[in-house]
């Protein structure tokens, strides 16, 4: 139900059109989420189907009509009920490249730390990206960037002790 907070906060905002929605998430909160444009209208339509949000439909000029959303008394409702369900439970955390690891004794030593070295600069230049942004981060948004910036940090110096092990003599 993270999805629909997600949309339910953003359409908090104002009256916005799928575009306007999309570009918000892409802009202000890609570090954050991953969110797709299929996955969001499809959302979308079911929260309006639920009465969470109300679809109008709004001409401009000469372009194709658009769809304009807008949360409802029982969206608002619904974003509330989720806001406290999200902020109070504990989400275990899934790593995909932690299945690799699983397996990394099978491979020479060497081409095992190549690859983990590979992987730690892919998290150096996302810390780097994350570092050097500017706005948009205000409030609620400055805690998840925070979030981001100190478990890059962490997988980077845990990376570090993964590979100091795997240097040592392996056990037969």
């Amino acid at each position: 139900m993270h999805r629909e907070l997600l949309l339910l906060g953003v359409l908090r905002m104002g009256h916005l059109h799928g575009y306007g929605i999309n570009e918000f998430i892409q802009r202000d909160m890609a570090f954050c989420t991953d969110l797709k444009k299929p996955t969001a209208y499809h959302l979308l339509q079911k929260m309006a189907e639920a009465g969470w949000i109300q679809e109008n439909e709004v001409q401009d000029g000469n372009r194709p009509p658009r769809r304009v959303y807008q949360i409802t008394p029982e969206g608002e409702a619904a974003f509330q009920r989720l806001l406290r369900e999200n902020l109070a439970n504990h989400f275990n955390a899934y790593f995909d490249g932690d299945i690799g690891l699983a397996f990394v004794d099978v491979l020479p030593a060497d081409e095992a730390l190549s690859l983990l070295r590979e992987r730690q600069d892919g998290l150096k230049a996302e810390l780097t990206m994350l570092e050097n942004v500017r706005g948009h981060t205000s409030g609620g948004l400055q805690f998840i960037l925070e979030h981001q910036k100190r478990y890059l940090a962490f997988e980077i110096n845990w990376l570090d002790e993964v590979m100091k092990r795997l240097l040592q003599p392996r056990e037969e």
